[in-house]
């Protein structure tokens, strides 16, 4: 009975995270923009996101957060929760505020160049 209930939650979890990432709600977007220089601030000091995530949310022993991060519904249900190893932060240590102050950091980085313009890459 207890391996059916954390198949049903996982199912329910995993459906709600997808759902959330394909609706991207341009209202709760807008309304989140949040301090990228905050955002930044939290990524690398306060929180440690870096640690895992590279400093410019590239990823590492964490998956890339960046150039395109999750939508804030997502991020947050993933950063509450936590998830493959990733702790999870409460709201009293990282406020929803805070979650979109980071999420503005991330909308911040730039993509990477295309590897046919690195010199290096390309004899």
């Amino acid at each position: 009975m207890k391996t059916t209930s954390r198949v049903i939650f996982a199912a329910a979890f995993v459906f709600c995270v997808s759902h959330a990432w394909a609706q991207g709600d341009s209202k709760t977007e807008a309304g989140n923009a949040g301090s990228a220089e905050h955002g930044k601030q939290l990524f690398i000091v306060k929180a440690g996101c870096y640690q895992c995530h590279g400093t410019v949310g590239q990823g590492g022993t964490g998956p890339h957060l960046a150039p395109k991060p999750l939508a804030i519904a997502t991020l947050s249900v993933i950063v509450r929760k936590g998830v493959r190893g990733m702790p999870s932060y409460s709201a009293k240590v990282l406020s929803d505020a805070d979650l979109a102050d980071i999420r503005a950091y991330l909308l911040t980085i730039p993509e990477p160049p295309a590897a046919s313009s690195i010199a290096l890459l390309n004899p």
